[in-house]
């Protein structure tokens, strides 16, 4: 009985030291910018997030999983950068994209047909800015009352808005494109606060990738008229 106890005991800790060594490899150093270290979480989540937006461009339903695997990894990063409610968002940002995924291989619009790039209604307009009227306080008093937080507001605006606009992105609204240039000037600042160098550069090319995304679905959008 001794020795099985010891074994399952070995079992575990073998399983246990492994997690941490995931753990440990996702916050290491890959390399520095201006003296601040980059992590592999970070790297890695970044490489994932350029070809994400790629696909989103081109209406490419792999975007989501994409998606999914690149908000994981961040949330590494923004919880090591207490950075809280980015950290939450990439969680949301995770399972979202499970139903972006089905939403881009069984979603119709509300006409019965399948999405495709389309102007947003004035009706979900006003209900979106409702929806960022409440929240947005509402998360900035949370951060600023129960964490440590030493930018509540700052991690706030930009998480309520890319919750409106992955909503956006799901139902292929192309207002999508420019609620995330959006998002992405305001996140360039704040991460180059955290000296989140590598996400700072990330999001500049997200802010241009979305400029050129918005001009497709236009496009596409009019061919379609």
């Amino acid at each position: 009985m001794q020795r099985k106890t010891n074994s399952i005991g070995s079992g575990e800790s073998i399983f246990l030291g492994s997690n941490l060594g995931m753990v440990d490899f996702l916050n290491a150093a890959a390399f520095s910018i201006y003296g601040l270290p980059a992590s592999w979480a970070e790297l890695i989540g970044a490489v994932l997030g350029v070809a994400m937006v790629i696909c989103n461009i081109r209406q490419i339903h792999w975007a989501w999983p994409l998606a999914f695997l690149s908000s994981v990894l961040y949330v590494f990063v923004f919880g090591d950068a207490k950075l809280y409610a980015e950290a939450a968002l990439q969680i949301f940002f995770a399972i979202t994209a499970l139903w972006g995924w089905w939403q881009w291989l069984r979603g119709v619009s509300d006409t019965g047909l399948a999405l495709r790039p389309q102007s947003l209604p004035h009706s979900i307009t006003i209900k979106l800015i409702a929806f960022c009227a409440v929240f947005m306080p509402a998360i900035a008093l949370f951060l600023s009352k129960f964490t440590n937080s030493d930018v509540p507001w700052w991690d706030a605006v930009p998480t309520v808005l890319s919750l409106v606009a992955t909503y956006l992105l799901g139902k292929k609204y192309t207002a999508n494109w420019p609620l995330w240039i959006v998002v992405n000037l305001i996140s360039i600042g704040l991460f180059a606060y955290k000296g989140l160098w590598l996400t700072v550069g990330l999001y500049a090319l997200f802010a241009l990738m979305a400029a050129v995304g918005w001009r497709a679905w236009l496009q596409v959008m009019k061919a379609s008229a």
